[in-house]
């Protein structure tokens, strides 16, 4: 498993959308799936998501209904589309896989920034 790469992210008013993507080639052979993290400025760390390889999803309650991860199986990219953002969406998000069988050990992804806006 190749460490993960993260895009997308940036500024979005209130209401508006947005989509994070995390791209980690070789990810879905060892069958952990994917985690979405995040991380506002003076808060904990707080679980978002996680989408299994073969697609099965969980969300927070905070984002339910607004949030959607997808799986890209061809390219091995996971897409987390943030619909109704709101103020407090604005965070620092991170993906996270397991790179070994047993899904014990972590790789995180470098960060991406969402910022929303009133």
């Amino acid at each position: 498993v190749q460490a993960q790469v993260q895009s997308g992210g940036g500024s979005v008013q209130a209401g508006g959308s947005l989509r994070l993507s995390c791209t980690a080639p070789g990810f879905t052979s060892n069958g952990c799936g994917m985690h979405w993290y995040r991380q506002a400025a003076g808060k904990q760390r707080e679980w978002v998501s996680f989408i299994s390889p073969d697609g099965y999803t969980s969300y927070a309650d905070s984002v339910k209904g607004r949030f959607t991860a997808s799986i890209d199986k061809d390219t091995d990219t996971v897409y987390l589309q943030m619909n109704n953002v709101k103020n407090d969406d604005t965070a620092m998000y991170s993906c996270k896989i397991s790179t070994d069988r047993w899904c014990r050990t972590d790789s995180w992804g470098q960060g991406t920034q969402v910022t929303v806006s009133s």
